[in-house]
């Protein structure tokens, strides 16, 4: 293990305590002085019952500081190995905070047998220590990432076997700033060779088989050397999964799914779907009213257009509803504007400065207002507030079978890609976006992307 990881992987407890010794001080003040963290609004009532600070420090902060400490360790956010990506980093900081929250009220209900002395004072320091763990670990992130650009703290690693490294994990080995990759040798030797001029973090063995007598010596060499050894198991190479290692009996067995939108995930991403839907169309409602409207005003009925949309499973449809941006007849001169369509790397139709496009149309296509009444959708099922973008029958229809992985998850009204370039992307990368956000599923990423979007869409950036 490298020390510049074992450094920084201490350095969390001390940051995280820091955050939340920090936040608890400063919502005890606040509060002793009434101050509401909302502008403008005095929601809070004169304080008189709580302790003072030296008994709140003594009595509650330091031994609340130290509980977060623990939750946080609990859920292993100080491993010395950096295996977290940011995102899921993030989302344990939030549960972190949601779980201590928790604990607190349980022990003042269930134990001291009362009510904490001021519910605002908790939630204000369970809102301030969030913020502050989340900034501290995202300087620290930073400043590791600065570090492994200069070469400090990067792994070398070497790959050996008759088999090549698969494409996707040879880019990830030159683009990843945490590795430097040393290169490819197909004899046992070649990992000697490389020893005796530089050291070796991890050999990544392209053809185990457990029957070879040079796989065999291969560990063992590793083993000795004090090199990490890994495999690359065949069968999973170009498969986007999320692997987990169980047992049948004593056997160790390998199993992949799809994603982890599954069983409480599933649950708690349709959940949000619904109060963010429901939400988003009541705040919304005046702006669909008034767009109506001057649709109606502007080229009569229908109002809606009602799009044909390949559903999650692949193989049935749902309708999508979108504002009517084009003229009345627009499905049927497809075929008379198709040679017009930029996007020749994939299914896709897309075309520039579409001439079936009115001209209200073009207002709500840039800022991305034709696709609000989708909302409804979200709401009944059909999509998900974000995931993959669905797609026409006949573009679903050219899809090779490694691009069909995005039926995985409901669709999305926005998701990765959208906020990635939309209509400039290339097809591949999109449906690459689309695959990494079905892996890496969580709700703290759902709420990211949510938050992009709306910066996305005020830009316009690569809508058509």
């Amino acid at each position: 293990m490298k020390r510049s990881e074992i450094l920084f992987g201490l350095l969390r407890i001390p940051l995280d305590a820091s955050a939340a010794f920090g936040a608890l001080l400063l919502s005890y003040h606040l509060r002793a002085a009434n101050i509401d963290l909302l502008p403008r609004l005095q929601l809070l009532t004169l304080q008189s019952n709580l302790p003072t600070l030296e008994y709140y420090v003594l009595y509650f902060a330091l031994p609340a500081t130290l509980a977060y400490v623990l939750v946080a360790a609990f859920l292993r956010l100080y491993s010395l190995k950096t295996t977290l990506g940011p995102w899921r980093e993030m989302d344990l900081v939030l549960t972190a905070s949601l779980l201590w929250v928790t604990l607190i009220m349980a022990w003042f209900f269930l134990v001291q047998k009362q009510l904490f002395f001021s519910r605002a004072l908790l939630i204000q320091a369970t809102v301030l220590l969030t913020l502050f763990a989340l900034l501290l670990r995202t300087l620290m992130f930073l400043l590791q990432r600065q570090l492994l650009r200069r070469g400090i703290g990067t792994r070398t690693v070497l790959s050996c076997g008759s088999a090549t490294l698969p494409s996707s994990m040879l880019a990830e080995l030159k683009h990843d700033v945490r590795y430097r990759y040393l290169g490819h040798e197909s004899m046992n030797t070649g990992v000697t060779s490389h020893l005796l001029n530089e050291s070796i973090d991890l050999v990544l063995h392209t053809d185990p088989n457990p029957t070879s007598v040079s796989a065999i010596e291969l560990i063992d060499y590793c083993r000795s050397h004090q090199i990490g050894y890994a495999f690359v198991p065949p069968v999973f190479t170009d498969v986007p999964h999320q692997l987990s290692i169980g047992h049948l009996g004593l056997v160790p067995v390998l199993r992949f799914e799809p994603t982890p939108l599954d069983g409480w995930g599933r649950v708690l991403k349709r959940l949000l779907d619904i109060l963010l839907g429901v939400f988003f169309l009541l705040l919304l409602s005046p702006l669909l009213l008034s767009v109506s409207l001057i649709i109606l005003l502007t080229s009569g009925w229908p109002i809606l257009y009602i799009s044909t949309r390949v559903s999650q499973s692949g193989r049935t449809t749902i309708p999508i509803l979108k504002f009517r941006t084009m003229c009345r007849n627009a499905d049927d001169r497809k075929k008379d504007f198709a040679h017009l369509s930029h996007r020749s790397d994939g299914p896709l139709f897309k075309i520039k400065d579409d001439p079936r496009v009115t001209p209200l149309g073009k207002i709500l296509r840039r800022f991305s207002i034709d696709e609000l009444p989708q909302l409804l959708n979200v709401i009944v099922g059909h999509l998900s507030l974000v995931g993959p973008r669905p797609h026409l029958p006949d573009e679903v229809a050219k899809y090779t079978q490694q691009q069909r992985r995005v039926f995985t998850v409901r669709p999305g009204v926005t998701g990765l890609a959208q906020i990635s370039g939309r209509s400039n992307l290339a097809f591949d990368e999109e449906v690459k976006l689309d695959m990494r956000y079905i892996e890496d599923w969580s709700l703290g990423l759902d709420l990211w992307i949510l938050w992009r979007t709306v910066f996305v869409v005020l830009f316009g950036r690569g809508a058509d």
